[in-house]
């Protein structure tokens, strides 16, 4: 079974998207992100950017072993 888990709270990921469709993906720590994310929406004024912490998915086996 496989289950989402914050390994690292502090990491946030940065995505800009064309409609659906993601055409840039940046995972950093929070000062960072923020900047890359304003610097983001600056350039791609018309396109929606968002920034949310990092999830990895986790085998409950090997993280219960």
């Amino acid at each position: 079974m496989t289950a989402i888990v914050d390994p690292c709270p502090t990491d946030r990921r940065v995505r800009v998207w064309f409609g659906e469709h993601v055409i840039a993906d940046y995972t950093a720590e929070p000062t960072t992100a923020i900047q890359y994310q304003a610097a983001m929406t600056r350039r791609f004024a018309s396109l929606r950017v968002t920034i949310e912490p990092v999830a990895v998915a986790v085998d409950e086996d090997a993280a219960s072993s």
